[in-house]
């Protein structure tokens, strides 16, 4: 009898996947646990795993599609003992532990559901019970809303089976804050009919965008945003920086990661999350340190962990090496999740300054922009220096003004003379 595969839950609260590549073509015959997919789930790429052996007879996706949870993506005749089992008295099991390859980073298999009897219980949601009612939600849900504060009682879930999602807790957080009805109810206005006004075309958002866009809201609506902007010499910076011939290439990215790592244990708050729930500040005795990257594909955020213990040569290759699996989706959960503060470089393109939005759950981000000789008073003289604009972002509720201008200020310091930063290589 033919096993049916459909894509099982990959990650929280995610519903709807990319496939980037499919690894097998019609009539292929697989072995248990082998990639069959790889997809695109939020920012992370993840492997699929078959969950049988045997032949594949239909293949149901292509690379582009956007897939749900829950639906079929191939059919395999089994081979084998697995032909000779009854396959409708069997659950098959995920299995989520990859092949270790030395010197490879083992992204995530997990093997899909396989479905030949109707479904007897509730889906495999994480249940949490709160004031004495069983609520169907993940860890990460629960998490968000104890650091919101919001009493998952009075929630009503929209996933399966009355499931307690993300988006329900933030969509009843900003029901709440508004003041538009007397109800509090918030909806968003419909788009006006654009193809009455001319000719459109309409894209679907990809798994990075809808990640993106999903972030990029909740940092929006939860922090409020200051901007402090400054300007650095960067003159002999960039003499020593070229004087560099040997080896890798030494960008004032890696500098700033660097600096940022000194300035974080100097300036702790800017290494903080706050929990409005229990009214506290938590400040983080790990420095991970996230880099914006610019792909076709939209923006990732890989993460250098421990920065602080590694020389500026290190931290070269390993961003060197990250950026370029960001290019190639290559990124799994682990590098892109865990940051304390993040960078993002826009000197390459250009532009004078610019307003990051802060990566919550952190508090701060650096914004660079592109460098320019402009005539600066230096040592008396009015000369061509070379200037870089900083935009440091920062969440008002944990950091004060004056704080903002001094680590600015600080990290300006650190950049006009790169060698103090040798010292901490």
């Amino acid at each position: 009898m033919s096993i049916e595969v459909k894509l099982q839950a990959l990650k929280e609260n995610v519903d709807v996947v990319e496939i980037n590549a499919v690894k097998v073509n019609l009539g292929d015959t697989v072995t248990k646990g082998q990639a069959l997919l790889e997809v695109q789930a939020d920012k992370a790429a993840l492997d699929v795993a078959s969950p049988s052996a045997g032949k594949i007879t239909q293949i149901q996706i292509k690379v582009g599609d956007q897939v749900k949870i829950g639906q079929l993506i191939f059919v395999i005749d089994p081979a084998g003992v697995e032909a000779a089992t009854p396959v409708a008295a069997k659950t098959i099991t995920a299995t989520s532990t990859p092949a270790k390859v030395p010197g490879v980073v083992a992204k995530n298999i997990a093997a899909p559901v396989v479905t030949h009897t109707p479904a007897q219980t509730t889906a495999t949601a994480v249940l949490t019970k709160e004031n004495g009612k069983v609520i169907p939600a993940g860890p990460s849900t629960r998490r968000l809303a104890r650091e919101l504060g919001v009493d998952l009682n009075l929630i009503s879930g929209t996933g399966r089976h009355g499931r307690v999602g993300e988006d329900d807790v933030r969509t009843f957080v900003r029901s709440n804050a508004s003041t538009s009805t007397s109800s509090g109810s918030f909806s968003i206005p419909p788009l006006p009919k654009f193809d009455d006004l001319g000719t459109i075309e309409r894209q679907p958002m990809s798994a990075i965008r809808r990640a993106t866009a999903k972030q990029m809201s909740l940092s929006w609506s939860l922090v409020p945003h200051v901007t402090q902007n400054d300007i650095v010499d960067i003159t002999e910076f960039e003499a020593f920086r070229k004087s560099q011939t040997k080896g890798l290439k030494l960008t004032i990215t890696v500098f700033a990661m660097k600096a940022i790592s000194i300035l974080l244990k100097e300036f702790p708050v800017f290494n903080s999350s706050i929990d409005i729930a229990n009214n506290q500040i938590i400040l983080k005795k790990f420095y991970n340190i996230g880099v914006a990257v610019d792909t076709e594909n939209g923006l990732l955020v890989p993460v250098i962990r421990d920065v602080e213990k590694k020389s500026i040569v290190e931290l070269s290759q390993e961003l060197t090496a990250v950026a370029e699996r960001a290019r190639q989706r290559k990124l799994d959960s682990k590098d892109i999740t865990g940051g304390t503060f993040t960078i993002t470089n826009l000197g390459g393109i250009g532009g004078t300054s610019f307003t990051p939005i802060v990566n919550y759950p952190e508090v701060a981000i650096l914004g660079i922009s592109r460098s320019r000789l402009e005539p600066v008073v230096y040592q008396g003289d009015i000369v061509p220096r070379l200037m870089m604009p900083l935009s440091l972002s920062y969440d008002h509720r944990v950091i004060d003004g004056a704080a903002a201008a001094r680590f600015t200020r600080r990290l300006s310091e650190m950049l006009e003379n790169p060698y103090q930063l040798l010292i901490h290589a």
